[in-house]
């Protein structure tokens, strides 16, 4: 009894701007998450896609940890209101169009659930988003740092990135997104025995994926025109903009490598060329050492990116 009291009162908290809006979620953050993961458990089980294991659990609390963080950004732009009616509303809206994201028909094939792993993973960690260049196109850390033209603090950092993503990042995201042992090996073997067919499949595929996670990008990181680009790199600033857009989008990627070619001596332009695995400690030092060779880390200034990492 006192437990429906309880939640009958935070169903009827009324917020009535914005401030009290970010103050009651704040407040109650672990109830509206526990409150979107039993909506997408109800979901899962109501359409046949739930099993009583532990993947689903995990599937449920990812799925409701990218609705909530929706909502909190959305639902500022709906005050006056109550926030736990609102949440309802969101959710049951997500979930009536025609194909959520989560159950894209292509995202089921090993193939998609790696793609969508890693980059679901990118959202939410800065390690992982750096990976995503390795992973997607097969640059190591000292071609990240030339490409995204990082000086010396912020080149130490993308190492450190792909360090943690080696030791335990990468072993996560996996188990986040269900991938098997033998699932990764699987794909590994149609790279190569069938890499052309399996590299048209992740253009396809890459394309959808992009373009449903840069949704989680703040919104002043949209993509910009050539000139835009350019201005921004003779000038010296927008490196958060580098990093969080450039790994999410690989239409702004090559044009930047195109603008910039003539000092990315040695880099490929970027083309899908697809890891499964981890970049292995022995090619980070390689690259490192390299890096140091060339002396493309010298002179630059020191630039701030994003803290966020795991």
């Amino acid at each position: 009894m006192a437990e429906r009291q309880v939640l009958s009162t935070k169903l009827s908290i009324l917020a009535t701007s914005v401030d009290e809006f970010d103050c009651l979620v704040a407040e109650t953050l672990p109830d509206l998450l526990d409150r979107a993961t039993d909506h997408l458990r109800r979901f899962l089980r109501e359409t046949g896609q739930w099993a009583d294991d532990i993947s689903h659990e995990k599937l449920a609390l990812r799925w409701g940890y990218e609705l909530l963080e929706r909502f909190l950004v959305w639902g500022r732009n709906e005050v006056p209101c109550r926030p736990y009616f609102l949440l309802d509303s969101f959710i049951a809206r997500y979930l009536s169009q025609p194909e959520p994201f989560c159950y894209h028909k292509d995202l089921l094939t090993p193939l998609g659930r790696f793609l969508d792993g890693v980059t679901a993973r990118a959202v939410l960690s800065r390690d992982a988003l750096m990976a995503l260049f390795y992973h997607l196109y097969g640059f190591g850390q000292g071609q990240v740092v030339r490409i995204l033209d990082l000086g010396p603090t912020e080149s130490q950092r993308v190492y450190k990135n792909f360090e943690r993503w080696r030791r335990a990042g990468w072993q996560r995201a996996m188990i986040e997104s269900g991938m098997t042992d033998s699932e990764l090996l699987q794909i590994e073997d149609q790279k190569r025995r069938h890499s052309e067919q399996i590299i048209a499949e992740a253009d396809r595929l890459l394309r959808a994926v992009q373009d449903h996670y840069r949704k989680s990008e703040p919104d002043h990181f949209r993509c910009l025109t050539r000139q835009q680009w350019a201005h921004m790199f003779q000038e010296g600033y927008g490196y958060d903009y580098r990093v969080w857009h450039l790994a999410l989008c690989r239409e702004c990627l090559v044009v930047t490598y195109d603008l910039r070619q003539d000092g990315l001596a040695g880099i490929p332009a970027p083309r899908i060329d697809l890891q499964f695995r981890p970049l292995s400690k022995g090619r980070i030092v390689s690259f490192i050492m390299k890096y140091r060779e060339d002396g493309n880390g010298a002179g630059r200034p020191t630039q701030r990116l994003s803290r966020t990492s795991a």
